[in-house]
């Protein structure tokens, strides 16, 4: 598929109430009844999205125009989902992309992950889940586009969804696994709680709660074995960090 010379550019962004620029959102979706629900809610969270109903049209807009962050339906006209994404990374387009699916399994989402998608939710969804969604892999670091992770004796595989430590296995639960991600994303910075609740739990409004103690005590059980240097650091008064030993 040919794709055009001339460089297509969506209309400028508003400003957010915050003084910096709207997030550019670029939503590719043949449903147009989820496309609608999903644009008014983002721009009414002062989101600037651009919507297109096709793979061609999608893949021609991400290749020719900035955005920040990228929602792309796995099932599309003319050029399906994965298709589109595992283009964009050909062509050396790493703008983060959160992929719709109504497919569930878990050789769905790996299959998401592996065409270059950043995170993967299934239909039907919460408008509310979307927005945090799109925050966390707004919020993600330069190195997001990475597939293995090392921080000291730690590897984690965001392929195969394994971690190591020296080399031996450790079996990890999903939200394990997805805590210890943002933890190794983040080496020798301070988290707090609440960052943890926003951007690994996704909660918008943050409940009194012990939850993050909680998956941290479990991790550490797991990642710190009795003997080895610890890795996850208590911060007194401020959260926790990973520390290489």
């Amino acid at each position: 598929m040919s794709v055009p010379s001339e460089a297509h550019r969506p209309e400028s962004a508003p400003v957010s109430p915050t003084g910096g620029t709207a997030p550019r959102v670029l939503l590719v979706e043949d449903d147009s009844k989820i496309a609608q629900e999903v644009v008014e809610e983002l721009e009414s969270r002062h989101f600037h999205v651009q919507h297109e109903e096709s793979g061609a049209a999608g893949l021609t807009m991400g290749l020719n125009a900035h955005f920040d962050v990228m929602i792309v339906d796995r099932m599309l006209p003319e050029l399906d989902g994965l298709t589109l994404i595992e283009t964009l990374r050909e062509r050396r387009v790493h703008v983060p992309v959160l992929v719709l699916s109504a497919l569930s399994a878990v050789d769905d989402r790996v299959s998401g992950l592996k065409a270059g998608g950043d995170d993967y939710l299934t239909k039907p969804f919460a408008m509310e889940e979307l927005a945090a969604r799109l925050e966390a892999l707004l919020r993600r670091p330069d190195n997001s586009r990475h597939t293995m992770l090392r921080v000291g004796p730690l590897e984690m595989d965001l392929i195969e969804r394994t971690v190591t430590r020296d080399g031996v296995p450790i079996d990890l639960l999903p939200r394990e696994f997805r805590l210890l991600e943002y933890l190794m994303r983040r080496p020798g910075q301070v988290l707090t709680r609440n960052m943890l609740l926003e951007d690994v739990w996704n909660y918008r409004f943050i409940p009194q709660t012990n939850l993050v103690d909680v998956h941290i005590g479990k991790l550490r059980r797991k990642i710190d074995e009795s003997g080895k240097p610890p890795l996850i650091q208590s911060i007194r008064g401020a959260g926790f960090m990973l520390r290489a030993s």
